[in-house]
């Protein structure tokens, strides 16, 4: 690990070496597995450092110029700095870096653009859509009125398992909402941004862009850009744009911005976690460097080399395939008795991380799934290629056979894979 790291765990474990401890114990696991979960990434060194500074200590309710608390002219400066390399990542005039997180983002958002009760169009969860998207117990289903659009189910469709645009139009056209949603946690492909803004301007709505996914991968120039399409765009700053966890809403529109900011503060908020917002403002300034487009680039041709590679050893990939960072892979093409749990658990035993998640369609519950989603951002962070690819499906295959053949063998197996797993980390050191 980073020196730096190092020595900031050599100071927690001189006053808590109980924390200091399982840190090292988590630093050991970052560095010896191989992390395809969709949603993570590994920051700089100086992003992570950017977090455990001074900043910390400091309120600064308000906006810079206008806070509710006295010194904080270097807060001022560190969070403008952040607002302006948003607002050029993304090619807009207006960006609020302030929330939490991505979800804490949309609600702010729905704060600012609906009254409570109101309807909205989404992507149900179990198609690929976000909690934060109208699941029932979260708050965008409790206070607003989500109605979803579907995907193309019919399976000799030539776009099965795709957003089903026309489909999406019809549905506007029957609840009106006040707001369309786009941009998901479960989707393979390519969003049309343009198509999704025509179904709003025809209804009357306003078209919020959740890219919390693939902002990285727009900013690299690595998939059509929700501007000028796009109302309001939400995103995290972890994920493929490599920045630490936190959320963004950016516009182009003065009047929405600010809706926004005050939905944010005092609306969603009080005072600002100004540590991260700095490495926030450090995470887009190596986004705006030459070298993101080439990271971007990688992470796709990564993700396609993966699919391709899983799909020969039997499994099926929905939608046919990729064209971001993330797939998902349906298990049953391997086994109809392999589930999302068992794959995701056998996989961690021998090194690889991921996650159990459902497919369109699934028979089975959230809690067991028929497949697991797999991303390339992390790996590719470390400078992973697409010959590395095949190397991991045969991997993957590896684990998942021995899993289906009981016990003994899974314990085997997974044992040499985390042996050779170690092995491959070795050779793609940690960022930090």
């Amino acid at each position: 690990m980073h020196p730096l790291h190092n020595a900031a765990v050599d100071l927690i474990a001189a006053s808590d070496p109980a924390i200091a401890g399982l840190i090292a114990k988590e630093a050991d696991r970052q560095e010896h597995t191989l992390e395809l979960i969709a949603s993570e990434n590994h920051t700089s060194p100086a992003v992570m450092a950017a977090m455990g500074t001074c900043l910390t200590n400091k309120y600064a309710e308000g906006y810079p110029g206008a806070r509710y608390y006295g010194g904080c002219i270097f807060h001022d400066q560190i969070e403008q700095l952040a607002i302006d390399r948003a607002k050029q990542m993304f090619g807009c005039k207006f960006a609020n870096v302030q929330p939490h997180s991505g979800a804490q983002a949309n609600a702010a958002t729905f704060m600012a653009l609906m009254d409570p009760g109101a309807t909205f169009l989404s992507l149900v969860l179990k198609d690929g859509g976000h909690l934060s998207h109208g699941m029932k117990i979260n708050f965008s289903g409790r206070y607003y009125n989500p109605v979803h659009y579907p995907l193309h189910y019919a399976k000799d469709h030539p776009e099965h398992e795709r957003i089903n645009y026309d489909a999406v139009r019809e549905v506007a056209l029957q609840c009106k909402p006040k707001v369309i949603m786009c941009g998901y946690s479960a989707y393979p492909r390519t969003i049309d941004f343009a198509k999704f803004r025509a179904v709003a301007d025809e209804v009357g709505a306003l078209l919020v862009s959740d890219v919390a996914h693939i902002a990285g991968l727009i900013v690299g120039g690595s998939h059509p850009s929700p501007f000028p399409h796009s109302h309001v765009v939400t995103t995290t700053t972890h994920k493929t744009l490599r920045g630490p966890r936190g959320g963004l809403i950016v516009t182009n529109d003065e009047e929405l911005a600010k809706k926004i900011d005050k939905a944010v503060f005092p609306g969603m908020q009080g005072g600002p976690l100004m540590h991260v917002i700095a490495a926030k403002a450090v995470a887009f300034a190596e986004c705006l460097a030459p070298s993101f487009k080439t990271y971007a680039s990688q992470v796709v041709a990564n993700a396609k080399a993966l699919a391709a590679a899983l799909t020969s050893h039997g499994y099926r990939i929905t939608t046919g395939g990729t064209d971001n960072h993330l797939m998902l892979v349906d298990l049953r093409g391997k086994s109809t008795d392999l589930t999302g749990a068992d794959a995701e658990k056998w996989l961690e035993q021998a090194g690889i991380i991921c996650n159990k998640n459902g497919i369109p369609e699934d028979p089975r519950p959230p809690k067991f799934t028929s497949g697991i989603r797999l991303g390339t951002p992390a790996i590719t962070t470390r400078g992973l290629g697409e010959p590395d690819m095949k190397t991991v499906a045969a991997l993957i295959d590896r684990v998942l056979t021995a899993g289906l053949s009981g016990p003994a063998q899974l314990e085997s197996t997974a044992a040499s894979v985390r042996s050779e797993i170690r092995a491959l980390a070795q050779l793609f050191p940690m960022p930090h």
